[in-house]
């Protein structure tokens, strides 16, 4: 890679965003519960007005890092990501943390940026591997930050806050020191209403032969995936009656062999199979893997399914490069930036959705509803041309 201490640092950037995430989510019903009567009515408040300003504002910040570069826009969305976090610990009302969460979900380009930065300073041979220790990173940040967040939590509701907040601010300075800028820009870039509209953004991927295909592809996995995300807990304690301490074990088990796996699999994985076939059965796999826990019963099948996904994960790091390849080196924030506006819809959707059906139905009718996605997923995959670039789709 031609930039190593500048992939370094998206890796740190990824771990400290998904490590402040994990900090808080054990807490915030607590903090929310200390400043207000209607604690589950804010947290739910606060993570739709987040998702909805991403979902508007992420294809303009794509299309900012094509123009002005990748650095600053970054380094603003990691400032006000330690704002947010600091205006956690100090409100006292959650009228205040409405709009400051409000603003943090305007600015939440890191994985935007991120993206289209290692397909700035990865030749596409080097993709697959970046992506997978992207993902990797993401991981052990989910493993390492509920930990974390509920020992400081014990000590004072509101100091998992501020460590979130002095992670984000000590990143901010750490990346003004080391980060190199990826994309000088062009200033010629035009910034029209058409390009950051998000629903025009996505339109316009979605109507090009081979990024739409990959695109749609994407959409569904994440609907399978937040599916499982949504509803993992409540599914794992109904179905084998664990303690939230067992369940908090799995899922960390689960989410550190997924991180060790990508970290070390995905290069060698993608150079043997290819992009495509590697996205194509890891997809397929995690399908399989969905469809049985829908009918699991017993704990011994359950970690042999949870084995088995751990060898579908480097499917979205080989998704992700073969998606990077399809479109040109001056549209990846503004293509990033569509793809974030469209995974925000199925991160406010699918939640109230899949919990909706786990209490109203069958829970495992829900697993099959992400193994019926992830299906479609790799069969989108599995139709799309493997080789060829996005020549003929319009510039966006």
């Amino acid at each position: 890679m031609r930039r190593a201490p500048a992939l370094s640092f998206l890796l740190i950037t990824v771990f400290v965003d998904m490590l402040g995430l994990g900090l808080v989510v054990p807490i915030l019903p607590a903090l929310l519960t200390s400043v207000t009567a209607n604690a589950a009515l804010w947290s739910g408040l606060l993570g739709s007005v987040f998702g909805l300003l991403q979902f508007a504002v992420a294809p303009l910040l794509g299309r900012l890092s094509d123009r002005y570069g990748r650095r600053p826009v970054l380094l603003v969305s990691l400032t006000c990501l330690g704002f947010d976090w600091l205006a956690h610990a100090a409100t006292s009302s959650p009228w205040p943390l409405l709009i400051v969460h409000a603003v943090a979900g305007a600015c939440a380009g890191t994985n935007t940026v991120v993206n289209a930065y290692v397909a700035d300073v990865c030749t596409p041979g080097e993709r697959p591997r970046a992506y997978g220790m992207i993902g990797s990173a993401f991981a052990l940040g989910f493993v390492a930050g509920p930990i974390m967040g509920g020992l400081l939590g014990t000590v004072d509701v509101r100091l998992p806050f501020l460590a979130a907040a002095g992670l984000s601010f000590a990143n901010v300075a750490y990346g003004r020191l080391v980060l190199p800028e990826s994309r000088p820009g062009d200033r010629t870039t035009p910034l029209t209403p058409g390009l950051v509209n998000p629903v025009t953004a996505i339109a316009a991927i979605l109507g090009r032969p081979v990024l739409g295909r990959l695109a749609h592809a994407r959409l569904h996995a994440d609907l399978a995936r937040m599916i499982q995300q949504s509803t993992w807990a409540f599914f794992l304690t109904y179905q084998f009656a664990w303690g939230t301490a067992q369940v908090g074990v799995v899922m960390a088990a689960g989410a550190l062999a997924g991180a060790l796996f990508q970290a070390r699999a995905t290069g060698p994985v993608v150079s043997a199979l290819g992009e495509k076939p590697a996205a194509v059965a890891g997809t397929a796999l995690s399908a399989l893997v969905f469809a049985g826990f829908a009918f699991v019963t017993v704990p011994w099948m359950f970690y042999l399914l949870q084995a088995v996904a751990v060898l579908s994960s480097t499917a979205g790091a080989a998704a992700s490069s073969w998606l990077s390849r399809s479109i040109g080196a001056d549209e990846q924030g503004t293509v990033q930036g569509g793809l974030t506006s469209l995974a925000a819809v199925a991160e406010t959707v699918v939640p109230l959705a899949a919990g909706a059906v786990f209490a109203w139905t069958s829970p495992g009718l829900v697993y099959l509803g992400a193994a019926f996605f992830a299906a479609l997923s790799a069969l989108l995959l599995s139709l799309t041309p493997g080789r060829n670039a996005d020549p003929t789709g319009p510039t966006l």
